[in-house]
């Protein structure tokens, strides 16, 4: 019999392509306007907090919008919170009454919010919170073993579901799996995260899987930082645009600024990975327009300097005193952080010869010259940045990028 089954190659071989994508935080704690975390860190009691679902009839709620926000900002796929640590499901499920379809919303989210992707040509991703606070066995397992048991049961049953009821799923994103009082290696066993991936994968068998269940799966994810895993290993590192919380926070006072969130990019990019940026929208569905202008703003950089983005590579020279570097195929793409005032940028170690330096932002021409101790010099340029945020010039060269 012939194996129908995928590489990991040609697993990852879209989301390697991708680099950009947006993570939505949304649920029962948008009302509070608190963060996410808002139950467990002020000791809501599970009774008190599920009244907030009488309450959560998001009207403008408008799936479509989110995803041509998506497609306006240049990601390629989104990643939807379809159940965070409170237990309360934004997609209908046979296992529990705390669901956005079976109380006041009387809608299921996942289902529009899937359709709305496929529309729009966006890969889907379903987030997936394995705890649930409102169960006293993930608390104390001793204390409460049948408690502890239907907490996995559950996990178990609703992952199934949404591998089942929503057609083709391209990434599984789990979170939560972390369990007081075990140590990494006992929380696979825990959560039965062997039975439950091999599950998922007969169910799915072209999807990519985090490494948040205890096993490393696919692919890594840093969380509010940058932070690159070893050539050939997968990776995407997630992040807020507020820094107060991952959900709505209402007075939310320090969001990082376009450039900020633009170099980010840039440095997963440059290390072969993704770069999953959250938005945490308001409890009536929409996204805050603090988050909707940063978005654009990064979709109208991406317009013009996307080539240096999709499918990059890492660069085996570096341009440290201004930026960082990506390359693609036989082209490097040096990424001006801090413009130089001469107009004139130094890049060290280019072994290759350079065909070609063009401006990305302008179709501007740089003068090439090659100096001593392998330094390489893009003359003539401007004396202030053609791009505010990030002058990318493009190398093309004799062949891949090498480095002497």
């Amino acid at each position: 019999m012939v194996s129908t089954e995928k590489s990991y190659e040609e697993r990852i071989r879209w989301f390697n392509e991708a680099r950009f994508g947006i993570f939505v935080h949304w649920g029962l704690y948008a009302i509070l306007g608190r963060g996410e975390w808002v139950m467990f860190l002020e000791r809501i009691p599970a009774d008190e907090y599920a009244q907030l679902a009488k309450r959560f009839k998001p009207s403008k709620f408008d799936a479509n919008a989110w995803a041509a926000l998506a497609k306006e900002a240049g990601a390629k796929y989104m990643v939807l919170t379809t159940r965070h640590h409170d237990g309360f499901c934004l997609f209908d499920s046979k296992v529990s009454d705390f669901t956005s379809v079976k109380t006041a919303a009387k809608r299921d989210f996942v289902a529009e919010y899937v359709e709305a992707l496929r529309k729009a040509g966006l890969r889907v991703g379903f987030y997936y919170s394995l705890l649930d606070w409102r169960f006293p066995g993930y608390f104390d397992r001793e204390a409460y073993p049948e408690s502890a048991k239907a907490l996995v049961e559950q996990a178990h049953a609703q992952v199934r579901e949404l591998m089942t009821n929503y057609g083709k799923i391209d990434i599984l994103w789990y979170d939560g799996g972390w369990v007081p009082g075990l140590q990494q290696e006992e929380i696979a066993d825990f959560w039965r995260s062997r039975e439950l991936n091999a599950m998922v994968r007969s169910l799915q068998p072209d999807i990519i899987i985090n490494n948040r269940s205890g096993l490393p799966e696919d692919f890594d994810t840093p969380e509010q930082r940058v932070a690159a895993s070893e050539s050939g290993r997968a990776w995407e590192s997630c992040m807020t645009i507020g820094t107060g919380a991952w959900g709505y926070v209402h007075h939310e006072s320090n969001f990082r600024s376009v450039p900020q969130l633009i170099q980010y990019l840039v440095t997963a990019a440059s290390g072969e990975g993704n770069f999953l940026l959250n938005v945490g929208p308001k409890p009536d569905g929409t996204i805050r327009r603090e988050e909707v202008w940063r978005l654009r703003e990064i979709g109208n950089w991406l317009a013009v300097n996307g080539e240096s983005i999709y499918g990059s590579e890492r660069c085996p020279f570096t341009a440290k005193s201004v930026g960082l570097t990506t390359a693609k195929g036989n082209n490097a793409y040096v990424h001006v952080f801090r413009w130089p005032k001469q107009g004139e940028i130094t890049v060290p170690g280019i072994k290759n010869e350079i065909k070609q330096a063009t401006v990305l932002a302008t179709g501007q021409k740089a003068i090439v010259e090659r100096g001593t101790n392998a330094r390489t010099f893009l003359k003539g340029l401007p004396k202030t940045p053609p791009d505010r945020y990030d002058t990318v010039i493009k190398l093309e060269l004799d062949g891949k990028p090498e480095a002497c």
